[in-house]
């Protein structure tokens, strides 16, 4: 499992990293912001796109099932109340928006590969919509994303992070500012996403409504006065979340106590008795 869940962090920065590259570039005019979903498609272009693609799904479904762990089993012991409810609540929507990721990088390079295409996540929300209703689900979701948002800019200003990091004090002070960076700039766009959300459950009048993308917030943040320099903070930011990704897949306490096998302390015993 700690293979699964490093591996799974290192996905989540090479997500973050281009995201965060191409909202620089559509900041300074010469492309447009990218999605999550369309860094695939990025990766896919490139050399030995269809291996590294299905690379990186399997990272991110290791991310995916770390996050469930720690929603259900809590290795990080955030406990039952309220604060550590909201807390695992946050990992179980992050387990299943990478899981669904996950599930669209595998079809990306399945469908690459046979000559296919791949499936989204759209369809998830697509499901989740016509279940629950357009106002439902965006009223749940901008309470979600909001207190995520604040969520990070605490963890961000007291550095709360640094206690699952096994990590000597120098370490510790190089990663500060571009982990807080990096968190702040995802505090922001899970801000605007909240705001979004909150303003379509007030406008809602149907089940058509669908949850915004990355990639409709990063436009919509463009198109704000000073957005482009939004942007390209946000960009930056983003590029800063990668790296303290990758500092989690190098330095994480990854919490997971292994089931004992039955019979094998009794076997051990034996070993050691000759």
């Amino acid at each position: 499992m700690e293979m699964l869940a490093r591996g799974g962090y290192a996905a989540r920065g090479v997500v973050y990293a281009i995201v965060g590259y191409f909202a620089v570039i559509a900041a300074i005019g010469s492309g447009e912001t990218k999605d999550t979903e369309d860094t695939l498609s990025v990766v896919l272009g490139g050399p030995f796109g269809t291996v590294l693609v299905g690379v990186l799904a399997i990272g991110l479904l290791g991310y995916a099932i770390w996050r469930f762990i720690q929603a259900t089993a809590d290795p990080d012991h955030f406990g039952t109340d309220a604060k550590g409810l909201a807390i695992r609540a946050g990992f179980l929507i992050a387990a299943v928006t990478y899981a669904g990721l996950a599930v669209t990088a595998a079809g990306a390079a399945l469908g690459m590969a046979l000559g296919g295409g791949g499936g989204g996540t759209a369809e998830m929300q697509r499901q989740a919509v016509g279940f629950l209703g357009g106002r439902v689900v965006a009223g749940l979701l901008a309470a979600i994303f909001i207190g995520v948002a604040i969520a990070h800019v605490v963890k961000a200003v007291r550095c709360t992070y640094e206690r699952y990091l096994n990590a000597d004090a120098e370490t510790r002070d190089r990663i500060r500012p571009i982990a807080r960076a990096g968190l702040i700039a995802r505090a922001v766009v899970f801000l605007v996403i909240g705001g979004l959300m909150a303003l379509r459950a007030w406008t809602a009048s149907g089940t058509t409504e669908q949850p915004p993308t990355l990639k409709d917030v990063l436009t919509t943040v463009q198109t704000m006065p000073a957005g482009t320099w939004i942007l390209l903070v946000i960009g930056i930011g983003f590029v800063a979340f990668a790296i303290y990704s990758f500092v989690e897949a190098v330095y994480r306490r990854i919490n997971v106590e292994t089931p004992p096998i039955p019979g094998a302390n009794a076997v051990r015993n034996a070993a050691r008795m000759g």
